[in-house]
């Protein structure tokens, strides 16, 4: 794997969060194979607390390598990492308690139940406290939606179901951050959203969420933070909006009465309001709510035959800092 020629970009001093709300920070992180192969090349991630950050890039740029460094799996070439305040790997004691993570996929023994794999992962955790054992794990797969297949044998779950057993695992002690990788590979649609859908609810209740896809659509759903990968750098980093670039979300309305409609959405701030394609108006929303330009032009008399909102696009972003879409072999 080779560098990328393009230059990381670095998030602004003023838009930084303070080091006190940063859970993962690594500074200069490279990893070099004995081969020569640079896997990771001098990256600065920063990933806030609260946040559900998407580590995103193509199959091969790094990030699977990065999270291995994070968790003191592998030992990076030069730089360094820093978990929940504490540097890794000397700090791995002390930090991993606190740290949940589901690293290329889940492995548990197909012959026993949900309930039994978690079971045995508590008992060989010498830190987890056997007298709450039931009770942790009755918990963590009410969290993940598994109780009524508790019993089941692994064997005969879902993809979906693997997922977020794995997820569970992760789960049975508290956590201050949760680190998943490549969650929804291999997933059905449907298996894809119960994964979403716990991502959301777990950062809704306090919790960080590290989260490495391929997919653009997925970290576009459920992130506020997106790390963008490629060739082993991390070109950009920021909130999902921040990475959009300046590109403003834009409004299209379709109706005859387009000098009204003009007029109308001029009046309520937005800027740039004119004639689109036959038949339609087009105008930087700003920071105006769909549903009151909608209302707006009603009481005007405006015919609205249709209203659409364009968010700038995730991919459009990766595709001008990397130079390459993620159907690109490599």
């Amino acid at each position: 794997m080779t560098a990328a020629t393009t230059d990381p970009v670095v998030p602004s001093a003023a838009a930084a969060p303070l080091e006190t709300e940063v859970v993962v920070a690594t500074d200069g992180l490279t990893k070099r194979f004995g081969t020569g192969q640079v896997a990771v090349d001098h990256i600065d991630l920063r990933v806030p607390r609260g946040a559900v950050y998407g580590f995103l890039g193509p199959n091969g740029s790094g990030k699977t390598t990065t999270i291995r460094m994070l968790l003191g799996l592998v030992r990076p070439t030069s730089g360094s990492v820093t978990l929940l305040g504490r540097p890794m790997p000397a700090g791995v004691a002390e930090a991993l308690p606190s740290v949940g993570a589901l690293v290329e996929g889940p492995a548990f023994h197909p012959y026993l139940s949900g309930r039994a794999n978690l079971e045995r992962l508590d008992t060989m955790d010498e830190t987890a406290p056997a007298a709450t054992r039931d009770v942790r794990i009755d918990a963590a797969l009410a969290r993940v939606g598994l109780t009524a297949a508790a019993g089941k044998r692994f064997r005969q779950y879902s993809l979906g179901m693997k997922q977020r057993l794995g997820i569970a695992a992760a789960l049975l002690q508290p956590r201050e951050l949760l680190v998943l990788d490549e969650p929804t590979n291999g997933l059905d649609p449907q298996g894809t959203r119960e994964v979403r859908h716990l991502i959301r609810d777990l950062s809704g209740d306090g919790m960080t969420v590290l989260v490495s896809s391929h997919l653009l659509a997925e970290v576009e759903q459920v992130c506020t933070h997106v790390g963008i990968m490629s060739r082993g750098r991390l070109v950009q980093q920021g909130t999902l909006s921040e990475l959009r670039g300046s590109k403003a979300t834009t409004v299209t309305v379709t109706t005859p009465d387009t000098r009204t409609a003009i007029s109308v959405l001029s009046g309520l701030g937005l800027s740039g309001a004119a004639p689109g394609a036959a038949g339609t108006v087009v105008a930087a929303l700003g920071d105006v709510a769909p549903e009151d330009v909608t209302a707006a032009l009603v009481r005007a008399g405006v015919a609205v035959r249709g209203l659409l909102v364009e968010q700038p696009a995730l991919e459009d972003r990766f595709v001008e800092l990397t130079g390459e879409g993620f159907d690109v072999a490599r």
